[in-house]
């Protein structure tokens, strides 16, 4: 089977898509004419982080795709199950995970408090996880039909170096967790058919959650689009092809590798070319 080059019929279940990045991927798969799940804690209006799971899922129709928006904590065990058998009930299955949803704190040790540190990993590494255990037997059932089952993670490649670890060891632990899934489960999951990759910004991407980082200048980084279009060609590779899974995927090299080289619509300020390189990159 080749990979399609569409997401046409698909179901993706997106974590954190109410805005940003995840909601920059469900509308690019809604073009093909997808079924997203939005899967959110956000039901009402944020005063700095504007987005709904339902003005999403509007977004998402007027793109051209179907949307089930479904309120939850990714921390609940009970509601992801939950979410997941909607998902199948009312699109007769799950063929994608995208694991976007994140907690970011760039803090020290003696500035993380407890509940920040146990947000993050709640989130990042153990909401991955759990995500990722729960649409399992849907993202199995998806593969042996043939259906291309992924999963993409929005976390960085791992490196040891300590210049990642000391400025902000918890942040840094809880992205880490989740490229740690990502390790595990392309080996995993390769049994099954289930590609499992992550995607990492090569610059920062200007999000609301970005805007509210002191000292980022939002003007030096790319859109959300970037990563939206390098994961809709990851999505539309055959799951099964040598090489399409277990990697760390960059967007511009993503990008590069389709013929994509003038990434100038990407930049928030046109012509732009001093970008501020994103976090874990050596």
């Amino acid at each position: 089977m080749n990979g399609d080059r569409k997401l046409t019929g698909k179901t993706l279940f997106i974590t954190g898509a109410s805005r940003g990045i995840g909601l920059a991927i469900a509308k690019r798969a809604a073009a093909d004419g997808a079924n997203i799940v939005v899967i959110a804690k956000t039901t009402e209006p944020h005063p700095k982080l504007p987005g709904t799971i339902y003005t999403a899922a509007d977004e998402i129709r007027a793109a051209g795709g179907q949307a089930l928006p479904l309120a939850v904590d990714i921390r609940d065990e009970e509601a992801v199950l939950d979410a997941v058998r909607q998902a199948v009930e009312t699109f007769g299955g799950i063929d994608i995970l995208v694991n976007n949803a994140s907690a970011i704190s760039l803090t020290d040790t003696e500035h993380t408090p407890m509940k920040r540190y146990d947000l993050m990993n709640g989130i990042n590494a153990r909401g991955t996880f759990l995500c990722t255990q729960a649409c399992l037997p849907a993202l199995k059932a998806s593969a042996a039909a043939g259906r291309n089952a992924q999963v993409l993670t929005m976390s960085p490649p791992l490196s040891l170096h300590p210049r990642w670890f000391g400025p902000h060891v918890a942040y840094t632990m809880a992205k880490y967790g989740m490229s740690m899934c990502t390790l595990g489960h392309a080996m995993e999951f390769r049994k099954h058919g289930i590609a499992v990759n992550s995607l990492w910004p090569r610059t920062t991407i200007a999000t609301a959650a970005l805007q509210m980082i002191p000292g980022i200048d939002t003007m030096r980084s790319r859109k959300p689009d970037i990563l939206a279009d390098a994961a809709h060609f990851i999505l539309t590779r055959d799951a099964r092809d040598a090489g399409a899974s277990g990697n760390f995927h960059l967007d511009e090299e993503v990008l590069a590798a389709h013929g994509v080289t003038d990434l100038d619509r990407y930049a928030v300020l046109p012509g732009n070319r001093d970008f501020i390189p994103d976090l874990f990159l050596d």
